[in-house]
């Protein structure tokens, strides 16, 4: 699913004032003999940004930090990425990357995935990676995950925290890799509310109709913050904006707060990716690109294949999604509900407990 041209035209038009610099991928050089060993061959790594740039606190900085992570392991690997501005930036950046010879190049979110197939399909000897998205051909390596998963959690864990019975979230554009969190934090509210026979509302999305707000964007604050303001008038005391930089804007309308509103972030742990307002983080949503994006550079680096099928999947049982800590929530949390999200995350491993999404990669 992929959002109408139309709404794109806001992020795009709000990220035009971005520029951050674009830092240029090296030339692989030649094996050479070293004391009668072979020294190992550079291995350029790239990076194609999405709107929200590298510092977004959110999944650009995670894949970044992933691409960086691989590089402190492996000496030979250099790194390197190019900032998007717009949509138009995206087909540029791939083939800017296949010009510098880079042996892999990374294109980060799901709007990406058209024309990273695009790109790699012309050429064919160049290896590629992408998160968020199931884009295919044999040279592209997809990096997905089930957040679905360990949204339910935290969707569980809202309803038990809530005490106005209203909690909510919003996202940024209406595309598969927001929609997966928003169905499973819907989906953790409505178990909570049959498990305990209370009635917790979740304002801002509705799972059935698929529908709910967004802000079009991936980094206007400003939008976080009306948007938030409003679902705080309807009454939500716990709010998870999927949204990228955007939901900084959420951040600030809770740490103004005095302690009334409280939010669960996504992709990076917040008070590790947006130190300055963990005191209103009571959790994040963890999507663990970092993780996923190191492993597959490390392998390239080692000669090893990047398979396109099935790639990755990041999920609860092999830790490619969880919930961080509750930092400074941690003794604020009931004893009781830490125990019952720490149950549930082990019913969903299992399989006693299912958790499903139109958005889930398949």
């Amino acid at each position: 699913m992929r959002p109408v041209r139309g709404k794109r035209i806001v992020a795009i038009l709000a990220a035009g004032g971005l520029t951050l610099a674009a830092a240029a991928c090296g030339d692989a050089p030649d094996e050479t003999p070293t004391g009668g060993t072979s020294a190992a061959a550079e291995y350029s790594a790239c990076m194609v940004t999405d709107l929200g740039g590298i510092d977004d606190k959110s999944f650009n900085a995670s894949a970044w930090a992933g691409l960086e992570a691989a590089k402190a392991e492996q000496s030979n690997i250099k790194t390197s990425y190019t900032a998007s501005s717009s949509e138009a930036d995206y087909e540029p950046g791939l083939r800017g990357a296949v010009s510098k010879k880079c042996n892999f190049t990374l294109a980060v979110g799901g709007l990406m995935g058209d024309v990273t197939k695009k790109v790699a399909g012309e050429n064919t000897s160049s290896q590629f990676g992408i998160v968020d998205s199931g884009s295919s051909g044999p040279n592209v390596y997809p990096m997905q995950f089930a957040t679905h998963q360990a949204a339910f959690l935290a969707g569980y864990l809202a309803a038990g925290y809530s005490k106005s019975g209203k909690v909510a979230t919003y996202g940024g554009l209406k595309i598969p890799p927001v929609t997966i969190f928003m169905d499973g934090f819907a989906d953790g509210v409505a178990h909570y509310s049959e498990a305990k026979g209370k009635k917790v509302e979740v304002i801002g999305w509705d799972k059935k109709a698929q529908n709910g707000t967004f802000a079009e964007s991936f980094i206007d604050q400003n939008k976080g913050k009306t948007i938030t303001q409003t679902l705080v008038a309807q009454g939500a005391d716990v709010v998870m904006p999927v949204a990228g930089g955007t939901g900084l804007g959420t951040a600030q309308v809770a740490k103004d707060s005095a302690g009334k509103l409280s939010v669960i972030w996504v992709d990076q742990d917040g008070c590790k990716s947006a130190e300055q307002y963990c005191d209103v983080f009571l959790t994040t949503v963890v999507k663990n690109i970092e993780d996923a994006v190191k492993q597959a550079v490390l392998k390239g680096a080692k000669g090893e294949a990047l398979a396109p099928t099935p790639g990755y999947l990041g999920s609860l049982e092999n830790n490619g999604v969880s919930l961080a800590p509750y930092n400074q929530f941690d003794s604020k949390v009931d004893a009781a509900l830490k125990t019952e999200v720490e149950t549930l995350k082990a019913d969903i491993v299992s399989g006693k407990v299912k958790v499903e999404s139109a958005s889930a990669p398949q």
